[in-house]
């Protein structure tokens, strides 16, 4: 998920009574649900190496208790610094030190609190279709719970909203003079939480029925279908539509009736719509029909790159085509026979508001191998990434 919603989780997390218990545990929930995402920092020594290291160690559960290291390391700094503040403030005299935190500070407590605004962060991330490799580097395999678009607006707004109430409710009751709660907001934020587990059960069911109903659809070119083998006259009247080998759907934001869909057959992918309301699978075969790409020996020296390999090491949908002699971003002189190779995942190759998948794919990639049939150049997301010397 993005940024914002992991952080206002992490703070309803702690509102539910986490920070009766222990001092900080609001602000150390709130970073902590966000704080696997380091990784990006990553992304320093290239795109390729960001992209390697994304959803990477910081993601895992063998990995949570050091995250959870650095943020109560973190908490328990500025703790000291307000300690050293307030002695400052009182001349030396601890009577005139007002008290720091209204909870106790507890700081193996706080600590458990953090590993679980750190699970949360995991679990939130398995529900889109990018997917999370909880139990690397024991298990490599990619989880996808595919229930969830990245930013899902419900969802962004009960959160803020479960946040958000408390402060106004406080602003009236100063107004009418009553008497302000210490720990406000347990119960929105406990409203929250529900809805979002509501919301989840909802479209996995939705998102069943979506599977189901690709899975049972026809595919292929319009109105030809795939001839039968057993006919040797080559006429029509044995067509049968192209057998299913897998099928993947992918939600829309808000609607959780509306699924991006993509069927494999022997020969081809296919994209569609679902309605899972309806009960309708919307495709074109003109648009939405990929025949698979050949094996070339371009494409064969492209997924031996680093690229290659990170990119099919994290895609359960790829598509890689050798599009031909192509002019590198940022090419030197001299580079005419570089053969481009493009690196694609149908997964998120679906268009909504703001978001042109079909002219512009996201999570794309793009390998140039040079005339001698080595990796000449590695593009990710528009970004090269810097070669190691040979």
């Amino acid at each position: 998920m993005e940024p914002i919603t992991h952080l206002m989780t992490g703070a309803c997390l702690a509102r539910t009574g986490c920070n009766r218990k222990a001092a900080y545990a609001t602000l150390a929930m709130t970073l902590a649900a966000e704080a696997p995402d380091l990784d990006t920092l990553w992304s320093a020594e290239g795109p390729v190496a960001g992209f390697a290291h994304h959803r990477g160690i910081t993601h895992t559960l063998i990995g949570l208790p050091f995250d959870g290291l650095a943020v109560i390391g973190a908490i328990w700094l500025f703790h000291r610094w307000r300690v050293r503040r307030a002695a400052r403030r009182a001349d030396g005299d601890p009577q005139n030190a007002k008290p720091l935190t209204t909870a106790p500070v507890r700081w193996g407590l706080l600590y458990g609190f953090i590993l679980i605004a750190l699970l949360s962060h995991i679990l939130l991330d398995w529900t889109n279709n990018y997917g999370v490799r909880p139990f690397f580097p024991f298990n490599s395999h990619w989880y996808a719970g595919s229930i969830v678009f990245i930013f899902e607006p419900v969802l962004f707004v009960i959160l803020l909203l479960a946040l958000i109430a408390p402060v106004l409710i406080d602003l009236i009751n100063n107004e009418v003079g009553a008497r302000q709660e210490v720990y406000r907001g347990r119960g929105w934020a406990i409203f929250a939480l529900t809805a979002m587990v509501a919301i989840w059960g909802w479209r996995e069911v939705e998102h069943s029925k979506a599977m189901r109903l690709a899975s049972q659809a026809n595919y292929g070119p319009r109105d030809v279908g795939q001839q039968d083998p057993s006919d040797a006259t080559g006429s029509d009247s044995h067509v049968q539509p192209a057998p299913v080998l897998r099928v993947t759907a992918s939600p829309y934001p808000i609607n959780p009736y509306r699924w991006h869909t993509v069927v494999e057959t022997p020969q081809f992918y296919q994209m569609a719509t679902v309605d899972s309301l309806r009960s309708t699978v919307q495709t074109d075969p003109e648009h939405d029909l990929f025949y698979k790409p050949p094996t070339t020996l371009a494409t064969l020296v492209a997924k031996q790159s680093r690229l290659g390999e990170t990119y099919l090491d994290w895609s359960s949908w790829p598509v890689v085509t050798e599009i031909g002699m192509v002019a590198a971003i940022d090419a030197p002189a001299g580079t005419a026979d570089w053969t481009a190779v493009h690196f694609m995942d149908l997964r998120f190759l679906y268009e909504m508001p703001l978001m042109v998948a079909r002219r512009n794919p996201p999570i794309t990639g793009t390998v140039y191998v040079d005339a001698d049939r080595r990796v000449a150049r590695m593009v990710l997301g528009g970004r090269v990434q810097p070669l190691e010397p040979r």
